[in-house]
């Protein structure tokens, strides 16, 4: 008895100085070469001690050394960025071309409305619109420069538009005649536009529509970058030296014991990975309050406030303002004789603009788009879709470990070796709950996700109407008063631009200075506005006649460009 006693503690001391069983690396290195880990000449050709390791420490022979240990701590790190990344993927696809997309909708709706407005004067105003057309191209490049965050006040290049025009309507409807405007002469027309005010209130109306639809397409693409910036911020965030050696010990330690084959346990990955991405866990709350936002961002773009529907509305506030200049044409001549003396007059050129017979075509950039492919229904389907990634940073521990990870059988890896259950505390997710993290110590919040909550709280303010420095709220923007005469009223000092109160000379400004960077400083002006009613045009049946005809010149247009 007490030599077969003898025999079986040796051999029991030999399988502990052996590792248990481990006598090769041929699996480990079968793995590491296949995952490009590092040269197979790091690995030893047999198990042996590992003393100098760091992280994956064993009393048993190893199949790691030091540099082996120093290669997986890159490649854990390596795989859980690219399951970030893939993790990621959907929702960045989905801002990425969804700013592609707006941008190109804007794009296009620039020109629409540009052939709309040209459209109108060939039709209703054709003395002038071939020389109006540089005019209104200019109107609708500077709307689009706005839309893409320039610093450009609306107020003043709408302004600039109508009074470009003011010349041209002078010449050819309130005082016609044979002969063009000397230069002279039209460049006093225009420098009194301003004082004479020949086209109402439609300025202050167009620059107020303007500024109303366009705040609201610029806070969504603003959004939108934003949005990208912090999935690819996140994305690629620095990992701690804590976190790195807990990815370390969770992924490739067992790799040393050669269970190569072994995934770590639910409860010990979501420690790990709810410790490493503690910081990225602050972000949940304002995430979602920017995905709300955005969808209540969405749903107020309608009407006044939708830029498709006031963009394809500028020939018609021009059908109307050109209108009220002829229906004033007797005060405007006093007016303008007052400011500028009688008309000095050059002779047209033997060849020019016939008002029957052939006619002169803009060819059009654009064709009708159909109400499918409208910004509001490509609004509605990235509001609809975005949804679904409300929780996206409130799950993100979680979500690894139960699609890539952790194992779902058992035994399953605890950290130092396999077992049935993991037993250790399990905590929630953020920092403050890493506090009684057993795996991973969490110092504090991350500065470079701390300023991409700043980001995000600056922009859902905005987004909700709340604050939009130096412009008012959206909600401001958005509600207004106005006579039935489109004058405004309310309230006015001296701060808001006004210069009095009541009759057509009221002046004032709208200003609007929104910088694309959602952490910079805007401009701020009170508005107050008409009711949306007194935007429409009178006249219901004109209007009507007046529509159809645009449509019938764009289609004829349209076919022949195609051609």
């Amino acid at each position: 008895m007490s030599m077969l006693w003898r025999c079986c503690l040796l051999l029991f001391v030999y399988r502990c100085a052996s590792g248990f069983g481990l006598d090769t690396c041929d699996e480990v290195r079968k793995v590491f070469q296949l995952r490009q880990i590092g040269p197979n000449k790091l690995l030893p050709s047999s198990p042996v001690p590992g003393s100098d390791l760091q992280v994956c420490t064993s009393q048993n022979l190893t199949c790691c050394t030091k540099k082996m240990e120093e290669k997986y701590q890159l490649a854990a790190r390596r795989d859980i960025q690219n399951f970030l990344q893939a993790y990621s993927n959907g929702l960045n696809l989905l801002l990425t071309r969804n700013v592609a997309s707006f941008q190109e909708n804007f794009d296009v709706l620039m020109r629409q409305a540009e052939n709309y407005t040209n459209a109108m004067l060939q039709v209703s105003y054709q003395k002038m619109f071939a020389q109006a057309s540089e005019t209104v191209r200019e109107l609708f490049t500077d709307v689009g420069l706005f839309l893409l965050g320039s610093e450009l006040n609306v107020g003043e290049f709408v302004q600039r538009f109508f009074d470009a025009l003011f010349p041209l309507v002078y010449s050819h409807y309130i005082n016609p005649g044979v002969d063009d405007l000397s230069p002279v002469h039209a460049e006093c027309v225009r420098s009194v536009s301003r004082d004479v005010r020949p086209f109402g209130a439609a300025p202050d109306l167009l620059a107020d529509q303007i500024t109303r639809s366009g705040v609201s397409g610029r806070l969504l693409l603003q959004a939108l970058h934003l949005g990208i910036e912090v999935i690819n911020t996140t994305d690629h965030l620095q990992l701690s030296r804590e976190c790195r050696r807990a990815l370390l010990k969770m992924l490739y330690c067992p790799h040393c014991q050669g269970l190569t084959q072994s995934k770590p346990c639910m409860g010990y990955c979501l420690n790990v990975m709810r410790g490493c991405l503690a910081s990225m866990a602050e972000i949940d709350t304002h995430w979602r309050e920017f995905v709300s936002s955005l969808e209540g961002l969405s749903a107020k773009m309608h009407g006044d406030q939708d830029l498709e529907h006031v963009l394809l509305g500028v020939h018609m506030t021009l059908h109307d303002a050109v209108g009220q200049a002829e229906e004033s044409r007797a005060r405007l001549s006093t007016q303008v004789y007052k400011w500028c003396g009688p008309p000095s007059r050059k002779r047209a050129p033997s060849v020019g603009i016939q008002e029957s017979g052939s006619q002169v075509s803009i060819p059009l950039k654009a064709s009708i788009r159909a109400v499918g492919d409208s910004l509001a229904a490509r609004r509605r389907d990235f509001v609809n879709s975005l949804r679904h990634y409300r929780t996206f940073y409130g799950d993100l521990a979680d979500q690894l470990c139960a699609r890539e990870l952790a194992s779902g059988d058992m035994p399953c890896w605890n950290g130092t070796h396999t077992v049935k259950s993991y037993t250790l505390r399990i905590v929630r997710n953020g920092v403050r709950a890493q506090v009684s993290n057993p795996e991973v110590k969490v110092k504090g919040d991350d500065p470079v996700i701390n300023q991409l909550i700043d980001k995000l709280k600056h922009i859902n303010q905005l987004l909700q109407g709340k604050s939009i420095p130096k412009l008012g709220s959206l909600d401001q923007i958005e509600t207004g008063s106005g006579d039935a005469e489109g004058r405004y009223s309310g309230d006015c000092d001296d701060e808001d631009g006004c210069g009095g109160s009541g009759g057509g000379e009221v002046k004032r400004k709208i200003v609007s200075n929104m910088s694309p960077d959602v952490t910079g400083d805007y401009r701020h002006h009170h508005y107050h506005h008409p009711p949306a009613e007194d935007s429409e045009i009178e006249g219901s049946s004109g209007n009507l006649r007046l529509t159809g005809a645009i449509w019938a010149l764009m289609e004829d247009d349209s076919s022949r460009s195609c051609w």
